[in-house]
């Protein structure tokens, strides 16, 4: 009991009614200005972001200079591909003065005299004129921009020998092959992770812990199995290749033509990544599964779908994309050997090629493609942890990227 005309300190009538009278949705619409989030903190977590990605961007591009710039040395033999490459400049010249007649007839002196004019200019127009040292900077620079020039053996299929031309007419066979496989890879073996965890200690459970050691085959070694059972042996599928020949001349034909030359490359490419990542991503979701909110996301009466999707896959994607990426990267390094045994006309196909004839042009080419796309992958990668990880915290106060 109060005495009369005292009055309780509290909310104002009005206030109770819009508020605190009616419940948490009038709590939730009558929210203080002081809680609404101002535009200063995000154009602060946009320039952070930004910052972020440029700086990833430049310490990815210094890593790829050094990276070419040291495959132009290697290449190069530290200029001993130079003396072979005068060598066949001399041999050449020669055998042209021979073949012709008007050389032929003239004094020893003045034939002598112009084979040494045609060699300057030969050495002139691959550019061994200049130090080996003032070249590699030269050579790296148009490297970069992917301007080397023409190669020394190898043409493309239309005749070219501009490098250029050459690598960006390998390159789509390349992204077709590796693009789909590990694709198909990434799922699959998040599948099959989700699958595992369900059945911990099945029989399936066990065969795929017991098959992880067979990952670590590269994918070539089992194409050459693959090529002995499913095209020696019962002829189901061709030898290798990219389309019949010759190639259909209608879309449907050559997309089925297609379609059966990508079985075998991307089936190896499976076999030598299937089992180890599927049981990885079995292991991270066991892990995650025993943690204490789930347990008490179980006790709420969640279904297990939505356990798995909210409370276990997300933090498990970062494990997850960090052996995706390992399995991409691997997948880039080892395509020269791969393709080489399909006979697939592609970036490594090429490269192999070019380091066994040692076209230098070709060679420091593809190696910057390569690097190129490892630097994407690894940029990409960079991006997605910001997107997916709880634990990645980008931007001011009280903006929280990637928090649950």
């Amino acid at each position: 009991m109060t005495p009369a005309g005292v009055r309780l300190p509290g909310p104002h009538p009005r206030s109770m009614q819009r508020g605190w009278g009616m419940g948490e949705s009038a709590l939730l619409t009558t929210a203080p200005p002081e809680a609404i989030v101002p535009a200063a903190p995000l154009i602060e977590t946009a320039r952070r972001v930004l910052l972020f990605v440029a700086f990833r961007i430049l310490i990815l591009a210094i890593t790829v200079v050094v990276a070419v710039y040291l495959t132009i040395l290697i290449a190069n033999m530290g200029g001993y591909v130079d003396q072979i490459r005068r060598a066949e400049i001399r041999e050449e010249v020669s055998q042209a003065m021979v073949a012709n007649p008007a050389f032929r007839s003239l004094p020893p002196e003045e034939r002598a005299r112009l084979q040494q004019e045609l060699v300057r200019q030969r050495e002139r127009y691959f550019g061994l004129d200049q130090p080996f040292l003032l070249r590699s900077v030269i050579y790296l620079r148009d490297a970069l921009l992917l301007n080397l020039g023409r190669s020394y053996q190898i043409s493309s299929d239309t005749g070219s020998r501009q490098v250029r031309l050459i690598l960006l007419e390998r390159l789509p066979p390349t992204l077709l092959l590796l693009g789909t496989s590990n694709i198909l890879i990434f799922f699959l073996t998040l599948w099959a992770g989700l699958a595992l965890s369900r059945r911990y200690g099945h029989f399936v459970d066990r065969l795929v812990i017991g098959l992880a050691p067979l990952s670590s085959g590269p994918a070539w070694f089992y194409g050459v199995f693959l090529i002995l059972i499913f095209a020696a042996f019962l002829r189901w599928l061709p030898f290798g290749g990219m389309v019949d020949v010759p190639p259909p001349p209608d879309a449907p034909g050559y997309a089925l033509s297609l379609l059966r030359h990508l079985i075998l490359p991307t089936l190896a490419l499976t076999l030598s990544n299937f089992f180890v990542n599927a049981y990885a991503n079995r292991t991270f979701f066991l892990i995650y599964a025993g943690e204490d909110y789930v347990e008490m996301a179980r006790a709420k009466g969640l279904r297990g779908r939505d356990i798995e999707r909210r409370y276990i896959l997300r933090p498990t994607l970062p494990n997850i994309l960090t052996s995706f990426a390992i399995v991409l990267i691997t997948s880039w390094t080892g395509a020269p050997i791969l393709e080489t045994v399909f006979n697939w006309p592609g970036l490594g196909r090429v490269t192999y090629e070019a380091i066994g004839l040692v076209d230098t042009p070709v060679i420091v080419g593809a190696t910057v493609i390569f690097a190129y796309l490892l630097a994407l992958t690894v940029l990409i990668l960079d991006i997605l942890y910001a997107i997916v990880d709880p634990r990645v915290r980008i931007g001011g106060p009280g903006i929280e990227q990637g928090a649950p």
